[in-house]
């Protein structure tokens, strides 16, 4: 009972550093195989991720360390983990004996070690279950970590697997074994052009036809595992397939990664960085993505906008994401004539729509129905069949809207006034806000409301104008004949 009692504890065999994992070493008495005492405390946990350990060596029995002797160690595969420790690759850090005893490799890699020892227990056909795993639980007020502990264990050598992809080290020798978590989360934010000013933001404003920029920025951690970038536009979104990816800066070369475009479940496309560029990465080191859409005809109008996702999975399926919304606007045209105090709607007049105070360069339109009088923004290149338009003629009721409009300037242009009317002597200056919203003067309005007063119809020779002359001399030259003959024959 003296040797239990005189237990030194837990010898590390590795220590590493690694994303996703770390190797415990423990030592422990001859009757450690039938001892489970052993524990193991993560500290600086990240909440509510999963934390999990593998015993791959199984301590069988060991010598007292003393200040001449290091102690002798008996270490075993468990029955688990035989086939991995005596593979080929298994054989490249461990060497087994006639008796199955394992001993380490002189100069191997304990990283290299590590992470196929974590790509073995990954593969769900060689069965490795988890010896134990717990999902850390929230942080404590006033903190933003976490603590997971594994009591019971039989003393060994385990891998610890963290679902993040952050990575453990371990710096002491003793029963109760602590690894602390270095590296916290990676974080992803997305960001959206404002070609007005050339800002990156989460939202902005554009016209139908238009190229948006996009910029999507990981910020990425010590230990990296498995980072995929997935990408989700909606409908009124059209990826334009021209993908830059930077890290730190400097362009990225394309064998880093691989680019799926037109995914099945939903993404517009996806990016999965190969591990060997994941293993390079340190804290806080930055991947910047940038690529383009085009706003098309599928667009929606309004403030709820377009939205295009951009979602980070890393380690074991854990996933992170930033959104970002880009917006498009119409313009309601209300043309008509005051009669008996109500306002009632013109045809005939033609209107273009111009960015230019004079009217000049016109925007090309295109009629969504013949049945409908929605004019949206052509793109540049439509499909065949549809004809682009400068010049909007009002119907009857004299209602038409223009839809896919950028926050801008606007100058509408009467071309042709309907018959009978007078011409606007100006085009109608309509300022479209980031908001969507539709000013005119200093006066915010739902439609732009424009119209037309007729001229007061004018008399014509042989008209009623001059018959009236007519009738009025006849009357004087009769009154005058009358007055004569009277004074006559008073006489």
């Amino acid at each position: 009972m003296k040797i239990i009692k005189k237990i030194a504890a837990i010898m590390l065999s590795v220590m590493m550093v690694l994303g996703m994992c770390s190797v415990v070493g423990a030592e422990g008495t001859s009757e450690t195989s039938a001892t489970k005492d052993g524990k193991i405390t993560i500290t600086n946990a990240v909440p509510k991720q999963k934390y999990t350990i593998y015993q791959i060596l199984e301590l069988e029995s060991f010598s007292d360390k003393t200040a001449e002797n290091p102690g002798n160690y008996a270490y075993k595969a468990t029955t688990k983990w035989k086939g991995f420790v005596e593979s080929e690759t298994g054989e490249t850090y461990l060497k087994t004996d006639g008796s199955g005893y394992v001993t380490w490799v002189e100069n191997a890699d304990p990283v290299a070690f590590a992470k196929a020892a974590l790509a073995y227990a990954k593969d769900p056909t060689n069965s490795i279950v988890a010896e134990k795993s717990a999902n850390a639980p929230d942080a404590t007020e006033g903190s933003t970590t976490s603590t997971v502990t594994f009591e019971g264990l039989s003393l060994g050598y385990y891998l610890v697997d963290s679902s993040v992809g952050a990575l453990c080290s371990l710096n002491t020798t003793a029963k109760e074994v602590e690894i602390q978590e270095k590296n916290g989360v990676p974080s992803v934010e997305k960001k959206v052009q404002e070609d007005s000013d050339d800002h990156w933001d989460k939202d902005n404003t554009a016209d139908i036809g238009q190229t948006v920029n996009f910029q999507t920025t990981i910020t990425a951690q010590a230990g990296a595992q498995n980072y995929v970038l997935h990408d989700k536009m909606d409908k009124g979104l059209t990826f334009n397939n021209d993908i830059n990816v930077k890290k730190n800066g400097s362009v990225v070369d394309t064998s880093n990664y691989t680019l799926n475009a037109n995914i099945t479940d939903g993404c517009t496309f996806e990016i999965v960085f190969a591990q060997e560029f994941c293993d390079k990465l340190n804290a806080n080191d930055t991947i910047i993505v940038t690529y383009s859409a085009t706003l098309n005809e599928n667009a929606v109008i309004g403030e709820t906008g377009n939205t295009n996702e951009a979602k980070l999975e890393y380690g074991d399926k854990n996933t992170i994401s930033s959104k970002t919304i880009t917006k498009t606007y119409k313009i309601p045209v209300f043309k008509y004539t005051k009669k008996n105090g109500t306002n009632e709607g013109l045809a005939g007049a033609i209107f273009t729509l111009s960015k230019n105070s004079n009217g000049e360069n016109p925007i090309e339109l295109v009629k969504i129905t013949e049945t409908e009088d929605i004019y949206r923004v052509a793109k540049e290149t439509e499909a065949a069949g549809i004809t682009k338009i400068t010049k909007v003629t009002t119907p009857e009721n004299g209602s038409f809207t223009i839809i896919g409009l950028d926050a801008d300037t606007y100058y509408l242009t009467e071309t042709k006034q309907p018959d009978g009317y007078n011409k606007l002597s100006n085009p109608v200056k309509i300022v479209i806000a980031a908001d969507g919203k539709i000013t005119i003067g200093d006066k915010t309005v739902d439609q732009v409301e424009v119209e037309n007063k007729s001229g007061s119809l004018l008399p014509s020779t042989g008209g009623m104008g001059t018959t009236l002359f007519y009738i009025f001399g006849a009357i004087l030259v009769i009154g005058s004949g009358v007055v004569l003959i009277t004074k006559k024959r008073m006489k």
